[in-house]
């Protein structure tokens, strides 16, 4: 068998999958993950996996292939990645989103930072390692998933219910969002591994009235009950609530053992990090769609709106209770989508591997813990009794917004970061 370099191939294999468009809307019309499951599937098969392609619906393709260990009696890794991305407009970016354009030191495209960087690891790091012979210490399961950014119902949603022999074994998994490092100070950075994600609520608020002529007095308006249920929610002040992870973030990166009364004003002076450290202080509640009526002079009799929420692990029936009380009589919620809250402890012996992994590349590396403010497919691999992390490790330029780029605009991943997140987990396999 021809040996693979990984740090060689990975931006190659990246490039690829950015090439191959796999826009998901939400909406299942869009070109679907098949082809780029064919071409992962393809690599893996070049190296003697058996992977399974597995359709969900029309073009909404999974891989799944299972790496046997050096001892197949321990409990099994599972390493999991999305194949799908956002949509983009293309006229806004500096290349185009589709490109894979190598400029500025970077690899440039949509799913360059979420998540086909970690794919092309994945299947860099595994095409090495089986080229050469070398075999994990336990079994692995690789899931490259559809459908992630719309709630994986085609994804890993559908396999952890439908497939869940697939993953007979897995105690354990690493996936997005985790694993990169933010840089401190000169000597120091800080490398944030997932330990926990918020949970979601999307929901559609409906508010009834009675219809009539807009020229008319009208106490039962639709449209302004709805707005004061959406104004009360949109300008609460959920409280603060640390969670473990939050306080182990805090206790790991800083020696700082956290109050609720002095958070706010903590995470303030972490610069960058605190529009992703605030979001996770407190459950949120954000109002996104307003929709009612269909002609200016007529009173409609129903409105809607649309609002995110996202609750922190552990707090959920607390969000709920709250938000019904900020909706009032008159105005009704459904779940859009709902999804768990996830939190797991950051100790044992995966979480060696993980730290020790980076900081045997990087001495300069302080792995801490960290809550993510959205959501992944961990959500639906939990449900299997999974524990799992955001681990996809890139140790970053100080002054790069990393965790700006994700759906945003000019998307993309140092070329030196790809080869140095294919070193580390090579040796979190060895380790792990």
């Amino acid at each position: 068998m021809t040996a693979f370099n990984a740090e060689d191939e990975v931006v190659e294999l990246c490039r690829d999958l950015i090439r191959i468009d796999t826009t998901n809307a939400g909406d299942n019309a869009g070109p679907g993950e098949r082809v780029a499951a064919e071409y992962v599937a393809g690599k893996l098969a070049e190296v003697g996996l058996e992977p399974r392609v597995l359709e969900s619906d029309s073009k909404r393709a999974n891989v799944i292939a299972r790496i046997e260990g050096a001892d197949s009696s321990r409990e099994a890794l599972l390493l999991h990645g999305h194949l799908d991305v956002v949509p983009f407009n293309a006229g806004d970016w500096t290349h185009h989103p589709l490109s894979g354009e190598i400029a500025d030191g970077c690899v440039w495209g949509r799913g360059a930072v979420d998540m086909k960087n970690m794919d092309a690891m994945i299947l860099a790091v595994v095409r090495q390692r089986l080229s050469e012979g070398r075999r994990p210490p336990r079994d692995i399961v690789l899931a490259f998933t559809a459908d992630e950014e719309a709630g994986g119902h085609y994804g890993a949603q559908w396999l952890s219910t439908d497939h869940k022999d697939l993953f007979e074994g897995c105690t354990e998994a690493i996936g997005e969002v985790g694993g990169f490092s933010v840089s401190v100070d000169e000597a120091r950075r800080l490398y944030l591994i997932e330990a926990a994600e918020k949970g979601i609520a999307w929901m559609r608020l409906t508010a009834a009235g009675r219809a009539g002529h807009g020229s008319m007095l009208n106490s039962e308006n639709a449209v302004t009950e709805l707005a004061e249920a959406v104004a009360r929610i949109g300008r609460y002040e959920w409280p603060v609530r640390l969670t473990p992870t939050v306080q182990a973030f805090f206790r790991e990166a800083f020696d700082i053992e956290l109050e609720a009364g002095d958070a706010e004003a903590t995470v303030a002076k972490l610069g960058p990090l605190a529009r992703m450290i605030g979001a996770t202080l407190r459950n949120t509640a954000n109002p996104t769609m307003l929709a009612a009526g269909y002609k200016a002079n007529v009173i409609p009799q129903t409105a809607t709106a649309h609002v995110d929420g996202r609750f922190l692990p552990g707090y959920e029936e607390e969000f709920f209770t709250t938000l019904d009380e900020l909706l009032g009589p008159n105005v009704t919620r459904e779940f859009v989508y709902h999804d768990v809250a996830v939190e797991t402890a950051f100790e044992g012996p995966l979480v060696r591997a993980m730290a020790d992994a980076l900081h045997a590349e990087d001495p300069g590396a302080r792995a801490v813990p960290y809550t993510l403010s959205g959501g992944t497919d961990l959500k639906a691999f939990s449900r299997l009794g999974i524990r799992g992390f955001g681990f996809a490790p890139l140790k970053l330029p100080a002054d790069l917004d990393f965790s700006g780029m994700f759906h945003g605009i000019d998307e993309r991943v140092p070329v030196d970061s790809l080869q140095f997140g294919v070193r580390v987990l090579d040796r979190f396999i060895d380790g792990c």
